[in-house]
């Protein structure tokens, strides 16, 4: 082998290429991170999100408190807890009928709603 003719190039440009190109993405995310304001939260806007959370709470403590309708069609509905607790403990006085209940409830629950009849196209 001729020690003159060897194929070995040098790597240096690549390590370069690595180097300009990380300080270029660093470049990159600093200026955007400069460029992009982010909204402090001053007093209204935590006022107003203050508002909203005492909002969804209210919401929530009335569907917990109140009975009220899940699915009509399948007859599901929603109720307080302390009268559904009272309910399932008045029932299981008979845990053999209670059983048979609650499987005929829960095939009617996860039984597909009926389909309604789709109104006929002016063009048919």
């Amino acid at each position: 082998m001729n020690p003159e003719m060897t194929s070995e190039r040098p790597v240096w440009h690549v390590g370069l290429g690595f180097v300009v190109a990380s300080l270029l993405f660093a470049a990159l995310v600093l200026l955007l991170k400069c460029a992009t304001p982010v909204p402090a939260i001053d007093a209204n806007r935590a006022a107003e999100r203050a508002k909203d959370l005492s909002e969804i709470r209210a919401l929530e403590t009335q569907a917990l408190d109140n009975a009220g309708w899940v699915d009509r069609q399948r007859g599901l509905v929603r109720l307080p807890i302390d009268v559904a607790m009272q309910m399932a403990a008045q029932e299981w006085q008979n845990p053999a009928a209670a059983r048979t209940n609650l499987i005929n409830r829960e095939e009617k629950a996860v039984a597909p709603a009926p389909v309604v009849p789709a109104k006929p196209s002016a063009f048919e």
